[in-house]
């Protein structure tokens, strides 16, 4: 039994391997993420953890041959989770307005918050078969909701995991006819204590926030309850549904 985790060095990644390897201490975990070797000491060192080269902005970063050699020995794939994600960094920042759009780092964030997941479907996909209910689950954003949006503001991050949503609700009609039994849903999280948030403390304490390890609870309890049913969902952490 295996679980592969992209995007596995994050705070949300981190953390739902940690709470994986606990719950299935004999479960094999494929964590994915672009430097391995500055990845955490605890899942660097873990017996259970193979941790690859990937990025979701450079496709030839993960060995393909390497990775299908990896799924076939590590057993029958039960559950993926995508945890890779971008919304600021050195280069960038969520836009407030019109004239703050760069159309570089609206392709940057389409890259890593869309295609990334494709990406990675791609060459997992086949090991996707087998009678076994399977869980796949794109790391999304409530912000991607498009009649959730009052706000405005954010348009790449907004933009990107709208589209993200997208290739989850069209991958939960093609995998179900040619994998089932399984569910593809799209999460979110909630808001995460992460890097990703650090820039918006002030705005943050109008809001529940988490810590990673209570969002992987979160999260790992959601995905847990899945059952074929809930294929093609948009799902927040609470277990409730979010519009798309």
């Amino acid at each position: 039994m295996t679980t592969v985790i992209a995007g596995v060095s994050g705070a949300i990644g981190g953390a739902l391997a940690r709470r994986y390897l606990s719950s299935y201490p004999d479960r094999s975990l494929i964590g994915l993420c672009r430097r391995p070797e500055t990845a955490p000491d605890d899942l660097r060192n873990h017996s259970g953890v193979r941790l690859m080269a990937w990025d979701a902005e450079d496709e030839q970063r993960l060995d393909v041959a390497e990775f299908k050699a990896v799924l076939e020995a590590s057993g029958p794939v039960y559950t993926v989770i995508y945890a890779g994600g971008l919304l600021h960094d050195g280069q960038m920042f969520p836009e407030k307005r019109l004239e703050d759009i760069d159309g570089r780092s609206m392709m940057r964030s389409y890259q890593v918050n869309c295609l990334g997941f494709v990406s990675l479907m791609q060459r997992l996909a086949p090991a996707l078969r087998g009678k076994h209910f399977k869980r796949i689950a794109a790391v999304s954003a409530k912000v991607g909701s498009i009649s959730d949006n009052q706000l405005g503001g954010w348009y790449a991050y907004r933009a990107s995991k709208a589209a993200l949503n997208m290739v989850v609700k069209n991958l939960s009609i093609e995998l179900s006819r040619r994998y089932a039994p399984l569910a593809c849903v799209s999460l979110h999280p909630g808001t995460t204590l992460s890097s990703l948030s650090q820039p918006f403390q002030q705005s943050l304490e109008q809001l529940t926030v988490h810590e990673p390890e209570q969002t992987a609870s979160n999260l790992f309890s959601v995905l847990e309850s899945l059952d074929a049913r809930d294929n093609g969902r948009f799902i927040s952490w609470d277990g409730s549904d979010l519009p798309w």
